[in-house]
């Protein structure tokens, strides 16, 4: 194994389980989009203008953008010792 292998794998151990605690962290959707067309509810609240600095969406950012590092990471492990070669 190479020191790249190594690197790669233990970061990607830690951002699997970040990944994890922040989705488990989340709150459930309350109402899906057919029960809120029903009800007539609308996003024009408070918090609805101000749900990108809420806890929720600050969490939302946080797991995607471990989500794309994760992906980058699995596809920089396999791809750069076919070219190191």
């Amino acid at each position: 194994m190479t020191t790249l292998e190594i690197v790669g794998g233990a970061a990607l151990l830690v951002i699997s389980i970040l990944v994890i605690i922040l989705c488990l962290s989340q709150e459930q959707k309350g109402q899906d989009s057919m029960t809120a067309a029903l009800t007539g509810a609308s996003t024009d609240s408070f918090y609805g203008k101000n749900e990108g600095r809420t806890k929720e969406a600050i969490l939302n950012k946080i797991t995607r953008t471990l989500g794309i590092l994760m992906f980058v990471v699995v596809l920089a492990i396999n791809i750069v010792p076919i070219f190191t070669k």
